[in-house]
C-alpha cells in the first residue's frame, strides 16, 4: 500500500510564496507521472501542474509564470513552488502520482490527503 504524504500548506498574504512537498511511503516498483491538483469550495478539482518521469511539465494557464513543479527522482518526491500567490489560489491542494506497485503491474493512481493553502488579500 502506498500513501502520498503532503506538507507545506498554510496561510500567506497575497504576493507571498509557499512550497508544497509530497513524497510516497510504502513499497512500490516505480513512480510515473506526478502532479498537483486543487479544489476550492464549490468547485471541481482542477489540474495545477504535472511532471513526467523525464521532467516534462504541464501547467494550468492560471498558474503559468507563477508556479513551478519539480521532482527529485532519488527521493520519489514532487514539489510545487508557488510565487506571487493570489486570493483565487486559495484551495485544498492534492498531490497525485501514477505508481507501479510491482514490475508486473500497471500504473495505479494515488492521491494525497490534501493540504490547505489560503491566500489573504
Amino acid at each position: 500500500q502506498v500513501t502520498l504524504l503532503e506538507s507545506g500548506g498554510g496561510l500567506v498574504q497575497a504576493g507571498g510564496s509557499l512550497r508544497l512537498s509530497c513524497a510516497p511511503s510504502g513499497s512500490f516498483y516505480r513512480i510515473n507521472d506526478m502532479g498537483w491538483y486543487r479544489q476550492a469550495p464549490g468547485n471541481q478539482r482542477e489540474l495545477v501542474a504535472t511532471i513526467t518521469e523525464g521532467s516534462s511539465t504541464n501547467y494550468a494557464d492560471s498558474v503559468k509564470g507563477r508556479f513551478t513543479i519539480s521532482r527529485d527522482n532519488a527521493k520519489n518526491a514532487v514539489y510545487l513552488q508557488m510565487n506571487s500567490l493570489k486570493p483565487e489560489d486559495t484551495a485544498v491542494y492534492y498531490c497525485h502520482a501514477g505508481v507501479r506497485p510491482r514490475i508486473t503491474t500497471g500504473s495505479v493512481e494515488y492521491w494525497g490527503q490534501g493540504t490547505q493553502v489560503t491566500v489573504s488579500s
